[in-house]
C-alpha cells in the first residue's frame, strides 16, 4: 500500500508540527494520525473505530534524544510512534503497534520523505525488507526467517505473482557467500533457474492452494548443517529439506511442497521445488546415480509448455463461444497430461484438475459439453478399476454439473428437479460412503431438509456428517448447526477477532439481552436491516447489546463498508465467509441470520426477523 494524497498532506502537517519550538504550527489530531497506513499491506495493528480514535491523544515527547510524536489509546496503550531521528523537522519513521507491542515499522534511512525500509517486530514478526527505489514494493529481504519464507511463497502461488516468487529465491550473490563445491553450485544454479523460467507452469500444476488460500504453519523437520568439506564446500551450512507449508484453502488443510531452505546470514533462501533432497543424501563421490524415473517425460515437458501458451491466449476471457473453445482445448491438454504423468500421485492431481475445470464450466454456462466430458472421465476411471476416492470425486462433480446443466433448461421444472437432485445425493452417498466428497452430499441434504422444515432429518444428517467426517469442513459446519438447531433454553459460547484487533467475547455480555447478527457487505437484506438495528439500539441501548459477525470473504470490503457506514456495537470477523470459523461455530448457511439471546445468555430465539425483533425484546426488556 502506497502513500495516498491525504497521507502526504497529513506528513506535511507533521514536518512543520516537529519544528523544535514546538509551536510553529498546531500539532496533528490522533485522527489524523490513526489514518496513516503502512506502505506493506497485511500488516494486523489495532484500528480503532472512529468513535474510539476521537477520544485517543496524541502527545509530544522526547524519543532517545530526538523529537517524536505518540499516540495513546484512552487507557494510555500506545497506538503509533513518528520520530525525526536526524532532527530535520521531517518524520521519519512510522510505528504502528497491536496490544501495546510495535508490530511494524516503515523507514524513509536516505530522509527524502519516501519509505525505503520496512520492518515486522514482535508478533508481527521478524521481516526487514528493502525497497531500492522507493515504490512501496519489497525489492529484498534483508532479514526473514524460514517460517515467513514459506508465507511469502503462499502468497506468491496464490496471487500468481511471479516477482514476488523471486525475490524468495537464493541469489548467485547468496550462492557465492555459501562456499559451496562447484558441483553443487551448478545443481542449485539449475534448479534456481529452473524455478523462475517455469512458474505459471508451477502455479498451474498444483491444486493445494486456492487464490484464497491462507497460510497456517511452516511444515518441516528439524535443520541440519553440512559441514564444511562436504562435496569441496569451505563452509558450514544450514539447511531445511522437504519444507511445506499449510494452507486452509476453500476450508480445507492442505499442503503446499516449498522446497529447500538455506541461511545466508540473518535471511533464509529458497531452492524451490528440491523436495527430492539437494543436500541430505550422501556425498557425490559415493553415492548412486540419481533416480530420474519420475521426472517429467520430454512429452509431459511440452504439454506443459503448450498448456502455459495456452492459458496466455485472450479467447479465455472472449466470448462464450472462443470461451467454450478454449475451455476444451485446456481439457484435451490436461487429459493428455495426466496420460503422460509417471506416478499416480501425478496423474490424480491432473484428474481431479481437469473435474473441477469442467464442472466450474458447466455451472457457469460456458462450456455445457462438460457434463459429457465428466461422464466419460469417470467411465474410464471405472473402467481402469481407479482408485475408488478419485473416480468418487470425478463422479461428484459430474453429477452436480448435469444438476445445473438440468436447472438451465428452458421451461425447467424446479421442483421436480429438486427432488430428483436429493434422491442422486443419497445414492452418491450409498455408493461412496468413505469419500471425502460425501460430506458435502450430505451437507446438501441436510441443508435442503432445514430448509423445507424437515429438521429432524436435517439433525440426523448433520449428526452423521459430524461423526464420520469431524475434521472436514462439512463436519465443522454440521457440528456447528446441530448446536444451532438445538439452542433454545441453552447457553452457547461464540467468540471472535475484532477487526481493529483484540477478541469479542459472547459470554461478556451477561446481564445484557444480546442480538447475534450475522451478515456481510454483499448482503442487501442484512444491509437494510441495519437501520432498524440502529433504531432499537438507540432505544434499549442499556439494555440490549449487539455483536455483529461479518462473513465477508476480505476485511477489505468489511472496513471499507464500516468506514462509509460506521456501527456503533462491535463486529466479529475472520477469514473464510460462510465456511469461517465464526460462521462454522453456530453452522450458520445463509445471511442475514439473526440470534436473539436473554440475559442469562440462553437463546431465545435462533432465527428471528427484524420485523419481529422489538416485540421479542418488550417481552425480555422491562
Amino acid at each position: 500500500m502506497r502513500f495516498h494524497p491525504p497521507t502526504m498532506a497529513l506528513l506535511s502537517a507533521f514536518c512543520l508540527s516537529l519544528l523544535p519550538d514546538w509551536a510553529l504550527a498546531a500539532a496533528p489530531t490522533a485522527e489524523q494520525a490513526l489514518r496513516l497506513v503502512p506502505v506493506q499491506q497485511g500488516v494486523e495493528y489495532d484500528r480503532p473505530s472512529a468513535e474510539a480514535a476521537a477520544k485517543c491523544k496524541m502527545v509530544a515527547k522526547k524519543i532517545d534524544g530526538h523529537i517524536g510524536w505518540i499516540v495513546e489509546s484512552p487507557e494510555g496503550v500506545m497506538l503509533r510512534k513518528f520520530i525525526d531521528t536526524n532532527d530535520d523537522g521531517v518524520v521519519d519513521q512510522w510505528s504502528y503497534y497491536k496490544d501495546g507491542l510495535e508490530v511494524y515499522r516503515d523507514i524513509d534511512s536516505n530522509f527524502n520523505g519516501k519509505v525505503d525500509q520496512c520492518r515486522w517486530f514482535h508478533t508481527g514478526g521478524s521481516r526487514w525488507g528493502i525497497d531500492r527505489n522507493e515504490d512501496g514494493v519489497i525489492d529484498y529481504w534483508k532479514q526473514i526467517s524460514a517460517e515467513e519464507v514459506t508465507s511469502e511463497a503462499v502468497a506468491a502461488i496464490t496471487a500468481r505473482d511471479a516477482d514476488r516468487f523471486a525475490r524468495l529465491l537464493l541469489t548467485p550473490t547468496d550462492l557465492r557467500s555459501l562456499g559451496l563445491g562447484k558441483t553443487r553450485s551448478q545443481a542449485v544454479t539449475e534448479k534456481v533457474n529452473q524455478a523462475i523460467k517455469g512458474f505459471t507452469a508451477t502455479v498451474a500444476r498444483q491444486n493445494s492452494a486456492a487464490p484464497n488460500a491462507v497460510w497456517l504453519q511452516f511444515g518441516a523437520s528439524r535443520p541440519g548443517v553440512v559441514p564444511a568439506g562436504t562435496d569441496q564446500s569451505t563452509k558450514d551450512m544450514r539447511v531445511y529439506e522437504n519444507v511445506t507449508a499449510i494452507v486452509d484453502s476453500n476450508g480445507k488443510h492442505e499442503q503446499v511442497q516449498i522446497g529447500t531452505l538455506v541461511q545466508v546470514g540473518d535471511a533464509w533462501r529458497l531452492i524451490p521445488l528440491s523436495d527430492s533432497g539437494l543436500f541430505f543424501q550422501a556425498s557425490l563421490p559415493v553415492r548412486n546415480e540419481p533416480n530420474t524415473s519420475n521426472a517429467p517425460s520430454e512429452t509431459s515437458q511440452k504439454l506443459l509448455a503448450d498448456l502455459e501458451k495456452l492459458d496466455r491466449d485472450p479467447a479465455r476471457s472472449g466470448s462464450q463461444a472462443e470461451q467454450a473453445k478454449y475451455t476444451a482445448k485446456r481439457a484435451d491438454l490436461i487429459d493428455q497430461i495426466a496420460e503422460a504423468a509417471k506416478t499416480a500421485e501425478d496423474r490424480s492431481m491432473w484428474v481431479r484438475q481437469l473435474a473441477d475445470m469442467l464442472s466450474a464450466a458447466v455451472q457457469s454456462g460456458v462450456y455445457p459439453d462438460g457434463a459429457e466430458r465428466l461422464e466419460k472421465l469417470f467411465d474410464k476411471l471405472e473402467k481402469n478399476n481407479t482408485d475408488k476416492n478419485l473416480a468418487a470425486y470425478v463422479k461428484f462433480r459430474q453429477l452436480t454439473a448435469a444438476y445445473f446443466r438440468s436447472m438451465q433448461a428452458p421451461k425447467a421444472n424446479f421442483a421436480k428437479l429438486q427432488e430428483e437432485w436429493l434422491k442422486t445425493l443419497e445414492g452418491f452417498v450409498s455408493q461412496y460412503p468413505t469419500a471425502p466428497d460425501a460430506a458435502e452430499a450430505m451437507l446438501q441434504l441436510a441443508i435442503s431438509q432445514e430448509f423445507t422444515g424437515q429438521e429432524d432429518e436435517a439433525k440426523r444428517w448433520y449428526l452423521r456428517i459430524s461423526q464420520e467426517f469431524p475434521n472436514a469442513s462439512a463436519g465443522k459446519k454440521a457440528a456447528g448447526a446441530q448446536i444451532r438447531l438445538d439452542s433454545v433454553g441453552k447457553t452457547i459460547e461464540l467468540r471472535g477477532q475484532s477487526p481493529q484487533g483484540g477478541q469479542i467475547d459472547l459470554a461478556s455480555y451477561r446481564g445484557k439481552v444480546v442480538l447475534i447478527q450475522y451478515w456481510a457487505t454483499w448482503c442487501a437484506p442484512a444491509k437494510a436491516d441495519m437501520a432498524t438495528l440502529k433504531e432499537l439500539w438507540n432505544k434499549y441501548g442499556r439494555s440490549l447489546a449487539i455483536v455483529g459477525v461479518s462473513l465477508d470473504n476480505n476485511a477489505k470490503d468489511l472496513n471499507a463498508y464500516l468506514a462509509d457506514n460506521p456501527l456503533p456495537w462491535p463486529q466479529i470477523y475472520e477469514e473464510g465467509g460462510l465456511d469461517s470459523r465464526p460462521a462454522n461455530a453456530l453452522g450458520i448457511l445463509t445471511v442475514p441470520t439473526m440470534i436473539l439471546i436473554d440475559q442469562q445468555g440462553k437463546v431465545v430465539n435462533r432465527a428471528v426477523k427484524v420485523v419481529d425483533l422489538e416485540s421479542e425484546l418488550k417481552k425480555l426488556i422491562r
